[in-house]
């Protein structure tokens, strides 16, 4: 599994270096997809569509909250305040997608078409996993 490891960290890197012209982390442009999927979710469907414990959760949806890119909204009852992507968070997403899309490109080329099938083959099989994304 080190392999593994080094094999997501390079690759994580191709991401990073696309999105850091647009103030993002690979993983806050993920997490952004995820919300505009969901629609309004509570953190906890938010870290199970991630596979997030909901301190690390927590921890990383801060940045885009302080950023304005999320925003939570409160219900009628007050207990549950849904998280959904803010306008700027959508207009976020559409100026960074072109970026992404070269990044699964280069990353890609770097494993191959069928590393690249392997693993979206490997991330399909955690759907029964309590991902819903």
């Amino acid at each position: 599994m080190t392999r593994a490891r080094r094999i997501s960290r390079v690759v994580t890197n191709i991401y990073d270096q696309e999105m850091r012209k647009h103030g993002l982390t690979a993983s806050q442009f993920s997490m952004l997809i995820i919300i505009a999927k969901l629609g309004g979710a509570s953190r906890s469907e938010i870290g199970r569509a991630n596979f997030q414990d909901r301190t690390t959760l927590t921890r990383n949806l801060a940045p885009l909250l302080k950023e304005g890119w999320i925003e939570e909204v409160p219900t009628e009852g007050g207990r549950s305040r849904p998280v959904v992507i803010s306008s700027a968070g959508k207009e976020l997403l559409n100026a960074a997608g072109p970026d992404w899309r070269e990044a699964q490109r280069k990353a890609t080329r770097l494993v191959g078409k069928n590393g690249a099938k392997a693993i979206l083959q490997i991330a399909q099989s955690l759907s029964g996993q309590g991902e819903s994304i």
